[in-house]
């Protein structure tokens, strides 16, 4: 949790400023002001250190409503004239201390409080404060060139009961690569790129992978090529024109980008040949063999996808939905569980079969006039695949970790192994990384981070 003190007008700045540290010692808790903005006549003063609890937090604001009232005050001198002033004063100000501290208690609640599905990824108001707009606004193409560079990562071979690998260029219908397809754009190319990482570090088979890159800016395609020179992969473009009619308004704003959409057509982009595709988020990290999900059977099912039955499956979607005796016929005779579409094993060929693009789309166009759910890109797989998927265990989606240390809201691993850490959630490990405020599991993202300035 932050502290944000608001002065009024523009004078005793400086002293303001010194007091801001020394309130927080008083407390005996750490501060240092790193940040001043200013909007209109508003002067705020951003104190970035972690509190260690409500009270702190309460007695912080007493001490620098007290101080306020006291530059504005001379207490002392009219303690001596005006004894009943004084009196009045100090009622005034212990006033003032429990009135703020309600409005913090209000403010702060929501963060006390378990929310379904839909709520608990809300952003934050306070969040929106705490991260200041940049200077100006660049397109797409600009801002990758000056936000990202990115190192070149070491070259990665075969094992020897790999083979040597297909010297030079490979087809993306050589059968015995295993294909993995993941989305890239501006704002998570430094996710996508230590995903990248973190598989080809630790596969026995590196060079036997191929990459499918989603984007809507073809560009990307060549910092992958500078990063990983012998990297095997290919880039398709998603044109955003396809969803952009079917997309609703979601929870949070991110839910609601086209490029979320691209795997609810990775079949019709990816090359007839490439039966079978591992799809991955950008926001996680691999910490074991590919060719392990790879090689999981799928029966009958179209996907596989780690499970989870004891979540309230009834949460994602509407009362609007739940009351329709039709729309909620959809799942009668199915016993469906959520699962998290950041990992999934998807048969191509069954899919293209089914026409499964098309019976998501049916779900958005109905969600477009009905509202039946809020958690964008999610609920149509779940209307469509939820009691029909094949289970893979747990340890390869860890999903959840995104959760927002300013908030105090970091997440802890689920019990059991791991393959698979996953930054599902409004925070990422690169953005808290280098804003100084880390969750303790972003310290096992930062060894995949390819990018020239980090840590």
């Amino acid at each position: 949790m932050s502290i944000i003190l608001i002065l009024f007008g523009s004078s005793g700045e400086v002293s303001w400023r010194r007091r801001c540290c020394s309130d927080i010692s008083r407390t005996g808790l750490d501060c240092s002001v790193s940040r001043v903005a200013c909007i209109g006549y508003n002067r705020i003063e951003i104190c970035p250190k972690i509190l260690a609890n409500l009270s702190g937090a309460l007695a912080l604001l007493q001490l620098s409503f007290s101080s306020v009232l006291e530059d504005r005050f001379d207490f002392k001198s009219r303690r001596k004239k005006r004894g009943i002033y004084s009196v009045k004063i100090l009622w005034t100000i212990r006033f003032s201390a429990i009135f703020s501290a309600v409005a913090i208690v209000l403010l702060l609640s929501p963060s006390f409080q378990s929310s379904p599905p839909a709520h608990a990824i809300r952003s934050s108001h306070l969040e929106s404060y705490l991260r200041l707009p940049p200077p100006t606004e660049l397109s797409p193409l600009q801002s990758a060139g000056s936000r990202f560079a990115f190192r070149s990562a070491s070259t990665f071979t075969n094992a020897g009961e790999c083979g040597n690998g297909v010297a030079g260029k490979t087809s993306a219908c050589d059968p015995s690569l295993a294909h993995v397809a993941i989305t890239l754009d501006v704002e998570y190319l430094r996710g996508s790129i230590a995903a990248v990482h973190s598989i080809l570090q630790h596969t026995s088979c590196p060079e036997n992978v191929f990459f499918h890159f989603l984007v809507s800016e073809t560009s990307l395609g060549t910092l992958v090529r500078s990063t990983f020179p012998k990297l095997k992969f290919k880039v398709y473009y998603f044109d955003p024109e396809i969803v952009r009619g079917l997309i609703s308004s979601s929870v949070r704003q991110a839910l609601e980008q086209p490029l979320n959409y691209a795997r609810n057509y990775i079949a019709d982009l990816l090359e007839p040949c490439v039966r079978r595709v591992i799809y991955l988020d950008s926001d996680l990290v691999v910490v074991d063999d590919i060719f392990k999900l790879w090689s999981i059977s799928l029966s009958s099912r179209t996907i596989g996808a780690p499970e989870y039955c004891h979540a309230n499956f009834t949460k994602y979607f509407t009362d609007r939905f739940w009351s329709d005796k039709q729309l909620s016929r959809t799942f009668a005779g199915r016993r469906p569980c959520y699962f998290n579409t950041g990992v999934m094993v998807i048969d191509l060929a069954r899919w293209r079969r089914v026409g499964y693009t098309r019976r998501i789309e049916q779900w958005m166009e109905i969600q477009k006039g009905d509202r039946i759910y809020e958690l964008g890109s999610l609920p149509p797989f779940l209307l469509v695949f939820a009691g029909h998927v094949a289970p893979i265990e747990l340890r390869w989606n860890q999903h959840g970790l995104g959760g927002d240390n300013v908030r105090g809201s970091c997440r802890d691993l689920h019990p059991g192994p791991v393959s698979l850490l996953h930054w599902s959630g409004s925070g990422k490990p690169w953005l808290r990384l280098d804003s100084r405020w880390p969750c303790p599991l972003d310290s096992i993202w930062a060894p995949y981070d390819l990018h020239e300035h980090s840590h």
